[in-house]
């Protein structure tokens, strides 16, 4: 967690989307990471953290293994619930928030999930593995929305490509709800707004559909500041080579109108940025922060 800390603090923004925290019914693991932040001198008086679907039990047999209450077995790949959730950090206040986490699959507009669900978990399997949100940011420039999500990783897996299919809808659930279509309530009408995702498809290399990684990066109401190393390349994820290897993950993608002032990946080499070291880094994730500047 100081590892944690410490990037958090060096990047100094005013918004964090926080992957793979653990999610607790008292929030102690978020509580403490804002208290190490605060003594840091890096404080985020604003933070929100929804249950995600990490861990959440189905009592179905999803992987056909012959058992229920296994990690594949759960909403989303957890060996407990709430395993590997989302916070969301801000120095500005918090206003309305819209969690879709709970949505099922098959009422996404032409999901994929029909083919590939046991029949008993049809009803009650989430889109989401973690979770999504459209969290509004009360910002002195006027209300910013956060649209924020974990896809599932497209691999471990059968010939089925149950993850694969998954993970496409996750994506394609972002293009349809910024194209007028929600769930629930009235459609999206933000007019300041990023997504901020970890979106587990590059588009290039790797597993997964890419075409609806690409349907995103080419919707007219995002721009991609396509933020870089410090060496060059655009990756985010930090992987075993030669597979996966290191791969683009992990987006923020502006709202078009939006003046983007500058962008690009921590991601520390021979010399340390920001004062956060490679080992640092590494230990903090093995995920690199990303990270965009907005004038608005």
């Amino acid at each position: 967690m100081l590892a944690t800390r410490d990037l958090i603090a060096a990047a100094d923004a005013d918004i964090i989307l926080l992957l793979d925290i653990d999610h607790d019914a008292g929030l102690a693991a978020l509580t403490a990471l804002a208290e190490l932040l605060d003594d840091a001198g890096s404080p985020y008086p604003h933070r929100i953290a929804p249950a995600p679907n990490t861990g959440r039990p189905t009592g179905v047999d999803l992987d056909g293994d012959g058992r229920t209450w296994r990690a594949r077995d759960a909403q989303g790949f957890g060996y407990f619930t709430g395993d590997g959730g989302m916070a969301l950090l801000s120095r500005y206040p918090i206003g309305t928030v819209r969690d879709f986490t709970a949505l099922p699959w098959i009422a996404l507009p032409g999901n994929a999930a029909t083919d590939v669900t046991p029949p008993e978990a049809l009803e009650l399997l989430a889109l989401h593995s973690v979770g999504a949100w459209d969290v509004e940011v009360l910002t002195p420039s006027g209300p910013f929305h956060v649209l924020a999500s974990h896809a599932s990783p497209p691999v471990f897996d059968g010939p089925e490509d149950r993850n694969g299919l998954r993970n496409a809808d996750e994506v394609r659930f972002w293009n349809l709800y910024l194209g007028g279509w929600a769930p629930e309530g009235a459609p999206f009408r933000g007019e300041h707004f990023a997504l901020m995702a970890t979106l587990n498809l590059d588009p290039a290399r790797g597993e997964g559909r890419r075409m609806a990684l690409r349907a995103v990066l080419d919707n007219p109401r995002l721009q991609d500041p396509e933020p870089m190393r410090p060496g060059g390349g655009r990756e985010t994820a930090d992987w075993p080579d030669p597979v996966p290897g290191d791969l683009r993950v992990d987006y923020i993608l502006p709202a078009a109108e939006l003046s983007v002032a500058g962008a690009g990946v921590l991601w520390p080499d021979e010399a340390p940025m920001l004062g956060v070291s490679r080992d640092q880094a590494a230990t903090a994730s093995d995920h690199r922060l990303v990270w965009v500047d907005l004038d608005f």
